[in-house]
């Protein structure tokens, strides 16, 4: 696998189309079409997408086909990709405490600075100039939940994957300041707003 090492940042889809950037949290919150915001809708920061901007949904027809979010050669890793990345740092040694079992690669993946600090071992947030190890680099830039408001910043880092979990809900993987693991999980909205990495096709 071959990943980005930095957030996507885009505002088109492949075809030139572009990614409405949303700002107000009521419309945020009725969207079932791709968009984009800035965290706390300030340019400084980094760029969040909802689902359905991954997926290329840029219209509510069904009969219409959806648009490719990712530059050409690249594409939104789904959750088995997701899972190959975490399998092979782990075989490979990036656990914090050196171990080749288990799931304890998030210092490896974290940027080295920008996370709130934590005390807890092996955490992110626990002297940071050790983490990043393998280089992806996550920086965290926090979520925006599905009815609009930010959180989070400093805290986390979450991206989606291309996977459904089911109507409402898609898989995610996220990287919490206080833990040493990189989580997986489906519990926010599809519509709400997240980080984005691409793996090479």
């Amino acid at each position: 696998q071959e990943w980005t090492v930095e957030n996507a940042c885009h505002i088109t889809y492949r075809d030139g189309t572009p990614i409405p950037q949303v700002t107000d949290d009521e419309e945020w919150g009725n969207l079932t079409t791709g968009a984009w915001c800035y965290y706390d809708n300030d340019p400084t920061k980094g760029k969040l997408y909802n689902w359905y901007a991954v997926m290329g949904i840029h219209d509510n027809d069904p009969n219409t086909p959806n648009k490719e979010f990712a530059p050409e050669g690249w594409h939104v890793p789904s959750d088995t990709e997701w899972t190959t990345l975490e399998e092979h740092l782990i075989a490979n040694g990036y656990n914090y405490d050196g171990t080749t079992t288990g799931n304890n690669i998030a210092k490896a993946m974290a940027s080295t600075t920008g996370w709130v600090s934590s005390t807890n071992p092996g955490s992110i947030g626990n002297d940071q100039s050790l983490n990043n190890s393998s280089g992806f680099n996550a920086v965290p830039e926090g979520n925006r939940y599905n009815f609009g408001s930010f959180l989070n910043e400093g805290y986390f880092a979450i991206f989606w994957s291309s996977t459904e979990y089911n109507g409402g809900l898609a898989w995610y993987r996220n990287l919490i300041f206080n833990d040493s693991f990189l989580n997986r999980g489906y519990g926010y909205f599809k519509l709400s707003g997240f980080s984005v990495r691409l793996v090479r096709d």
